[in-house]
């Protein structure tokens, strides 16, 4: 995760970018079909905070600042521009907050407010998510930015905690955009006050500096467009009056990345079933390839704009997350290498819906390897009647009735899947023809490279699924809001509380298909000597206290209209937004803003649970640690992800939720010892009376396997030390 931080990192520098949009933790995944869940990372929000911040270490450590969003509760595409989310203090900081707090503890410069509306307000205008969680509990210390178009007033933006707005128009006459010179009426107005003003350039500027340190204390000038691939265009995208120049210099930021993005593909694929030793290949005679996910796509890579198609194999979701391919392996182009490296016989079929081509092509190979997709997006496109969200959980492009017409015939059926999440494949885990399951994600651009990498055995897999995958949709409990009874108002409440994905199949004693944290590999492990130290030295737990400073201010104002108009002669360039105001401005108007407390800048209780970046620094104070020895008691080399879950007591927690994994590659025979480091804030809840995190006077469990069913050693855990009022 690290390392692909730092990549991504590098990629941009070399750009000349100062701030990269992502990491993603919104949406976190609470319903499968969420149309962006596959920009993010887990619906578990442990994993999720784990890979924010490694994230995050990554690419700030390169230069860069990393923005973490969408802040928050942005879970499904279906009325994300004014969705209005009802969700209960407890739930939010368990679940949702949780990986933002990982964020802004990493270091994070940057937060992307989004579109929807928390408990009535706006994402980029709610008090209470931006001034009293983010910025006092969690004691961010980087701006916060709209995401593009999600600013809808100036003043309720500015006194709710937005520090830039993006990409800044909106407004009407005469400054076409809510802030630039609307921003500066409101501050000569003392609608909003100087020092939150203030506050905004300082938070910006600091996000800034805080990575530029080290080998990266400058960087390139800009040396690409957005829009257009040519080397010329308009220096002023949109604009009528712009001049042309370069604008793309088509500078090289690859290194030697590819290797690494071939490595991450390979290692994080999930192998899902696995019988009769169908995996690894081992120059079979022959292999058919079968469907349309494994080809090349026509026009190549980028044809289909912000990869909104699926003609080809499908590497990257669609939307405004992706990104322009320097090139694409397809697995047809991979696995036709391989073959003839082994003398195998190859049959390529393209097609999805000649079920007959298929099956003949299917018939008498040694393995039939079918590959098949589901994709997902943003809601801006359309694609194949799913607007961003998947309409359902099945494959497209008539994914599931190749899978079945090929089993027909063959019975080594090899099941390639590059999805944007879980899809219903009971039957195919059912079918005895189908001998392998292979979930690939979306692997990028080396997909076909990775994926034979794993299917030879040249890669060990040790992927292990990130979200559980149900046998219906409505095994999950929450359920996307596609239709509103009023949609000019859409309003949902997370009343499912904190129980989304394996947390609720457990609940509902629903059995999946596969369990959150599944997987295979070549080999096999043993698990062994759990052992439990709890730290008594560790200090007590206190509720921050005190105040904070009072709002500093710097420089005077002058709050004359014409030392605030553009100088003469200054040629403005449409529809760009300038700080200065109109020259008919009125700036003397009424100060008065509601709630005046919004204004307020003397100093502030700081919260019981903030006081430094993430929140309370005793929270992540080590109480636990728990180790294991694993060993490989197989005949290959392979790695383990051995998987720590706690069980916090009582009805109104899940079962056990997770709260540790590492990596661990072992040859054959061989054990280490993994340890595991339990904190404060991995044993508590959320009370949502006092503020704060505390450990509940409940038994408490540990088990230590690899998924959230295949559970290898467990016990109880020791009580904690005494907190301090």
């Amino acid at each position: 995760m690290r390392r692909r931080g730092e990549a991504m990192g590098e990629e941009f520098l070399g750009k000349g970018i100062d701030v990269q949009l992502g990491p993603v933790a919104g949406p976190l995944g609470r319903v499968p079909e969420g149309g962006r869940n596959w920009e993010g990372f887990s619906p578990d929000p442990y994993l999720t905070g784990v890979a924010m911040a490694e994230t995050i270490k990554g690419i700030q450590s390169r230069g860069v600042v990393a923005c973490a969003k969408h802040y928050i509760l942005n879970e499904q595409e279906h009325y994300r521009n004014h969705i209005d989310v009802r969700i209960d203090d407890r739930t939010m900081h368990e679940l949702y907050l949780w990986p933002f707090a990982d964020a802004v503890r990493a270091g994070v410069g940057s937060v992307m407010c989004s579109y929807n509306k928390i408990n009535g307000a706006f994402a980029c205008e709610n008090e209470w998510t931006t001034n009293y969680l983010l910025k006092n509990e969690l004691s961010f210390q980087g701006f916060v930015m709209s995401d593009w178009g999600a600013q809808h007033t100036t003043l309720g933006s500015a006194l709710g905690g937005l520090d830039m707005a993006m990409p800044g128009d909106g407004g009407g006459p005469p400054y076409g955009a809510l802030w630039g010179g609307a921003l500066t009426e409101a501050v000569l107005k003392g609608q909003v006050p100087q020092w939150r003003l203030d506050d905004m350039v300082i938070r910006i500027m600091a996000a800034f500096y805080k990575v530029k340190s080290g080998n990266y204390t400058s960087r390139p000038d800009v040396n690409f467009s957005a829009w257009t691939n040519k080397t010329t265009g308009p220096l002023h995208p949109l604009s009528n009056q712009s001049s042309i120049g370069v604008v793309n210099e088509f500078v090289n930021v690859q290194g030697d990345h590819a290797a690494l993005i071939r490595e991450i593909g390979a290692k994080s694929a999930v192998l899902l079933k696995n019988e009769k030793a169908a995996l690894p290949l081992n120059k079979p005679r022959s292999i058919a390839v079968i469907g349309n996910d494994a080809q090349d796509t026509p026009g190549g890579p980028n044809a289909c704009p912000e990869r909104g198609c699926i003609k080809g194999t499908v590497a990257m979701g669609y939307g405004s997350g992706t990104a322009e391919f320097p090139y694409l392996v397809s697995p047809a182009t991979a696995l036709k290498l391989q073959a003839a490296t082994d003398n195998t016989v190859f049959t390529n079929t393209t097609g999805n819906w000649n079920l007959a081509a298929a099956k003949a092509a299917a018939t008498n190979a040694s393995a039939a390897i079918v590959f098949v997709t589901a994709t997902a997006g943003e809601n801006f496109i359309t694609l194949d009647g799913n607007a961003g969200d998947r309409n359902n959980l099945t494959l497209w492009d008539n994914g599931d009735e190749l899978i079945r017409a090929v089993a027909s015939v063959n019975p080594n059926t090899i099941v390639v899947l590059h999805t944007a999440g879980p899809v219903i494949l009971e039957y195919a885990k059912q079918h005895p023809n189908v001998t392998a399951i292979l979930w690939a994600g979306f692997p990028g651009q080396e997909s076909g490279n990775a994926l034979a990498d794993v299917l030879y055995g040249k890669v060990n897999p040790q992927g292990r699924s990130p979200f559980t995958w149900g046998k219906s949709v409505r095994d999950y409990g929450a359920q996307l809001m596609f239709t509103a009874p009023n949609p000019a108002l859409p309003s949902q409440t997370f009343d499912e509380g904190v129980f989304i994905d394996y947390r609720y199949f457990d609940k509902a004693a629903t059995a999946p298909t596969w369990w959150f944290g599944s997987g295979l590999s070549y080999t096999t492990f043993s698990y062994a000597h759990l052992e439990i130290v709890l730290h008594n030295t560790t200090k007590p737990y206190q509720a921050a206290g005190g105040l904070t400073r009072p709002a500093p201010t710097y420089g005077a104002l002058d709050r004359s209209a014409g030392a605030n108009v553009a100088p003469d002669g200054f040629r403005k360039i449409s529809p760009y937004v300038y700080p200065w105001v109109s020259p008919s401005a009125n700036v003397s108007g009424p100060a008065s803003v509601s709630p005046t407390a919004a204004t307020n800048g003397s100093a502030q209780p700081v919260l019981p649970a903030g006081g430094a970046p993430g929140g309370n620094a005793r929270l992540f104070d080590v109480l636990y640690t728990i180790s294991v020895a694993i060993t490989n008691t197989g005949k290959v080399a392979g790695t383990e992800i051995p998987q720590l879950y706690v069980q916090l007591g009582g009805e109104d927690n899940p079962f056990s939720v997770l709260r540790g994994f590492d990596e661990v590659a072992l040859e054959p025979g061989q054990s280490k010892t993994v340890a595991f480091s339990l904190t404060r804030r991995d044993v508590s809840n959320w009370n949502t009376t006092s503020q704060n995190w505390e450990i509940w006077d409940r038994e408490k469990f540990v088990f230590v396997g690899s998924s959230f069913e295949a559970i290898r050693l467990n016990s109880t855990l020791p009580p904690p030390p005494p907190a301090s009022a």
